[in-house]
C-alpha cells in the first residue's frame, strides 16, 4: 500500500524533469502572430512597402488568426498556424491562390527557412522540420510566414512570447 505514493512521486518528479530539459532545449518561442499590413506609411505623397529583413509584405493585407512556434536547440522548428487568410481586396477572407507557406527565423538578421508546408483552404497550416544551425541564443529572433513560391513575400511574423493563454 505503501509503495503507490512512492511511485507516484517518481512520475511527477520525471515529468517536471523532463518538463525542465525540454524547457532548456527551446531557443525561442512565438505564441501569437500579426498579419502584414504592405504599406508601412506614405512618404511624398508615395506608399512605403512594409518590408521586413530585406522580405517585401504580400500585395494585400493579410490576418493570422492563431500563429504558435518552437524552434529548439537541435534547430528543429514546430509551428501551426490559424486563419492565414486575405484580409482587403476582391479575395477577402480567402488564402487566394497560395497553397504553401514556409516559415523563416531570422537571428540577428540571419536567415534560418523551414521546408514548405500546405495552406488549406481555411489558411491552416502546420510546419515541422529543420531550419538548420540556428545560434542559441538567437539574437533579436523575428519569425515570418511567406509564400514558399515565387518572391515568398511574407503574410504574417510571429509574437515572441511563451505559452501565456
Amino acid at each position: 500500500m505503501k509503495r503507490h505514493p512512492v511511485r507516484l512521486a517518481l512520475v511527477v518528479a520525471g515529468a517536471l524533469a523532463a518538463g525542465q530539459a525540454m524547457a532548456s532545449d527551446t531557443i525561442v518561442q512565438f505564441n501569437r502572430g500579426i498579419g502584414v499590413d504592405p504599406v508601412a506609411g506614405i512618404t511624398n505623397g508615395a506608399p512605403v512597402l512594409n518590408t521586413v529583413l530585406g522580405v517585401s509584405p504580400g500585395g494585400r493585407p493579410w490576418v493570422i488568426r492563431k500563429l504558435r512556434a518552437t524552434i529548439f536547440a537541435d534547430g528543429s522548428i514546430n509551428a501551426r498556424g490559424a486563419g492565414l487568410l486575405l484580409a482587403g481586396g476582391d479575395g477577402i477572407g480567402t488564402r487566394a491562390t497560395i497553397g504553401q507557406v514556409v516559415a523563416t527565423l531570422f537571428c540577428g538578421g540571419v536567415a534560418f527557412t523551414s521546408a514548405a508546408a500546405d495552406l488549406d483552404t481555411a489558411g491552416n497550416f502546420s510546419i515541422r522540420g529543420s531550419l538548420g544551425a540556428v545560434p542559441n541564443p538567437c539574437a533579436t529572433p523575428v519569425l515570418l510566414i511567406r509564400n514558399a513560391a515565387g518572391t515568398q513575400t511574407w503574410f504574417a511574423a510571429g509574437i515572441v512570447g511563451g505559452d501565456d493563454d
